[in-house]
């Protein structure tokens, strides 16, 4: 076998609103298998995030400074599309739980009849991190409850200042 001289791309896509540890597990995890990791942060007209495109972007470039080779983007339409214009081999998804796992197959198989040179890799959430989500955190830290240990701690203040009745 022949080595190649194409670089391997990634893209992690979803709305990071807001970026989790089990985000950064995934990203950490993925990155050393990659020449380049594009995260992906989805402007989704059918949500209303907690914080605009803009500031998920800055909290994800401010906790993934450490990473030479991620690269974090913001994007809109089909994720296929987007992949092929950043030259993306794969397009990394985390599962934390077997209900995760039906709905990610339905969007990979889908993507694959979209774009079929492009592959999904799944990964699975590490063990600290599989209860984890963006939505959860929001809620938990919107109830007055503690989110340490499941955002970085920049995050946990943007989440504070936004978020009426935070101490």
């Amino acid at each position: 076998m022949q080595a190649s001289n194409k670089s391997l791309v990634a893209v992690y896509p979803g709305s990071f609103d807001p970026v989790t540890n089990g985000h950064l597990d995934l990203i950490q995890r993925c990155a050393p298998l990659v020449d380049k990791l594009v995260v992906a942060v989805l402007k989704n007209a059918h949500k209303s995030p907690l914080f605009s495109l803009e500031e998920r972007v800055a909290m994800l470039e401010g906790v993934l400074g450490g990473f030479d080779n991620v690269e974090v983007d913001a994007f809109d339409g089909l994720l296929v599309d987007y992949g092929r214009r950043k030259g993306a081999h794969l397009l990394l998804r985390g599962i934390r739980a077997v209900s995760d796992y039906e709905y990610e197959l339905q969007m990979a198989l889908m993507n694959r009849r979209l774009a079929p040179e492009i592959e999904t890799m799944f990964m699975m959430a590490g063990e600290a991190y599989s209860f984890i989500s963006s939505k959860l955190v929001k809620e938990v830290i919107g109830l007055g409850g503690n989110v340490s240990g499941l955002v970085p701690p920049s995050v946990e203040e943007k989440l504070r200042q936004r978020i009426p009745g935070q101490p």
